[in-house]
């Protein structure tokens, strides 16, 4: 009998000490708001739109640079700090290289069959190497640059059109729908082969296919991980109380109307030996074969990795350079040193080409800066932990999302000197060396690094940099007539400049240059 009560002893004590120590690591979070069993932080995430504001918010009233929000059974983890995002992104990156199993991410990947999407496993190896070795590696950057130069050839054509229809010689050129439509008119290029869907215009620019397209990539980007109640209760998804699993299968939907028929059409013609050679990334991911010659990739494999990479070239590039343009034309300085620097390296005689590109170190600086200032979306892709770790002293628990907030860290004012002013030179180093998009410091948040690191820089810099030195270079740009300068504001609900930008453009090349653009 004194052995069991010895025995039983020892068991409670075990039990209490286990309990403590799980309360002691719990009890040891990063700092946030208290939420109530099972839902957490919900209600004040439902009633606080948009929830990014309300988060930063919580983060500054605390006075806090690392924040845990519990949202039904997740706890997200909210940073703003560079050296703590150095913690979680290059120190821990293999704990925190998984994404969040969620119906915001599952819907836009058709089931996880994606690279950036997916979480860690098989799947997620097998697309990310297609993405690195076969369609985003330097040899098919270089294969495919015809393609991005006609793009950049007719963006500079479509504003040029509407300058030339001006008595003045000058035009209000919405920069906005320039910026993204260059960019759909880039990715759709490279994937498919061709700019429109429809007709398009005659002046170069988008028709009612283009826009629904574009307009369909930019809802799916709002809504992918935008906090919608099912991402974290799961069993809530049938309701769709906030609507964003209607809004995403909705957008979904549009995608697949114009991308579906290009793909069966083009399976078609390959399995019916009527195309020879690839010229493009759709023929690429056709081809791809396995260890025993059958093809690499499903058909739904192909359609989902397709929607994905349009996904992740439509927005970086165009608002970073609608925000760079407002900024410049409100300090004409920049502006001018922006266009000198063009006029020094490539002249007044051709237009710039990808090549001048690496000279271009105020322009890149110019970029680089609105990247650090206007980031396009408030957090990176969600990281998951895939098991407890510590960062920093505070537990973080297994399954926790990580966001990185890019405009806590680009506005940190212990990094930034004069954080909320735009000032390109702060990029431009003493050594002259070159100026990249890109910051592994994590300083700034423009791609992602390590594990989970963005396959296509090389895509996303060149397209973001051709886009601002093809406007800047092609045109003098000021305020509207009726405007002292650009208003510039947030939009509430995003990062987006409140009103797309409007600014009178003028050609400031010889006019023979733009004559010679072809449709």
């Amino acid at each position: 009998m004194e052995k069991f009560t010895t025995l039983i002893t020892l068991l409670l004590a075990a039990i209490i000490i286990f309990k403590w120590a799980v309360y002691k690591k719990w009890r040891s979070l990063p700092p946030g708001p208290i939420g109530l069993p099972v839902i957490g932080c919900l209600i004040q995430m439902i009633t606080n739109k948009p929830t990014f504001r309300w988060i930063h918010k919580v983060m500054d009233d605390m006075h806090t640079e690392i924040a845990c929000i519990p949202l039904g059974r997740v706890q997200i983890i909210s940073v703003s700090s560079p050296e703590l995002a150095r913690e979680f992104l290059k120190k821990q990156d293999i704990i925190f290289a998984s994404r969040p199993d969620c119906m915001s991410g599952r819907l836009s990947s058709n089931g996880y069959l994606t690279a950036v999407l997916s979480p860690v496993g098989d799947q997620w190896k097998k697309m990310r190497g297609v993405l690195a070795l076969h369609v985003l590696s330097p040899a098919k950057h270089r294969w495919l640059q015809d393609k991005r130069l006609k793009e950049a050839d007719n963006l500079v054509r479509y504003v040029y059109n509407q300058c030339k229809n001006s008595p003045e010689g000058g035009s209000l050129v919405n920069v906005r729908v320039a910026a993204q439509q260059y960019c759909g008119n880039v990715i759709r290029k490279l994937i498919f082969g061709k700019r429109y869907f429809g007709n398009g215009m005659e002046d170069g620019g988008p028709g009612p296919e283009e826009e629904e397209h574009v307009a369909a990539l930019f809802t799916i980007l709002s809504s992918l991980f935008g906090f919608a109640v099912a991402d974290y209760v799961p069993w809530l998804e049938f309701f769709d109380f906030d609507g964003y699993k209607g809004i995403l299968k909705k957008a979904i939907g549009t995608l697949s109307k114009f991308h579906d028929p290009e793909i069966h059409e083009r399976i078609q013609t390959w399995e019916k030996g009527m195309r020879a050679n690839e010229d493009d990334i759709l023929d690429v991911l056709i081809n791809l074969k396995d260890s025993k010659g059958a093809p690499l990739l499903t058909i739904e494999e192909i359609k989902a990795q397709i929607i994905e990479i349009m996904l992740a070239t439509v927005d970086n590039p165009s608002n970073a350079i609608e925000w760079a343009l407002a900024e410049m034309i409100n300090q004409p300085e920049i502006l001018k040193k922006a266009s000198a620097e063009l006029d020094l390296v490539v002249g007044k005689n051709r237009l710039v080409q990808e090549s001048d590109l690496n000279k271009l170190n105020y322009v890149k600086a110019c970029a680089r800066e609105a990247f650090r200032l206007h980031p396009i979306a408030p957090f990176n892709v969600p990281h998951v932990s895939m098991e407890d770790t510590t960062i920093a002293g505070y537990f973080i628990p297994k399954g926790s999302h990580i966001l990185l907030s890019r405009t806590c860290l680009g506005r940190n004012p212990r990094i930034w000197e004069e954080p909320l002013k735009y000032k390109p030179e702060r990029h431009l180093k003493d050594d002259g060396s070159e100026v990249v998009l890109v910051d592994s410091e994590l300083n700034i948040l423009s791609f992602g690094i390590g594990k989970r690191g963005c396959a296509g820089v090389v895509l996303g810099s060149t397209m973001t940099l051709m886009l601002l030195a093809r406007l800047i270079h092609g045109f003098t740009w000021n305020a509207p007539p009726d405007a002292p300068n650009i208003h510039l504001t947030e939009s509430k609900c995003d990062l987006f400049l409140s009103k797309p930008l409007f600014a009178l453009a003028k050609p400031r090349l010889s006019l023979n240059i733009y004559h010679q653009l072809k449709n």
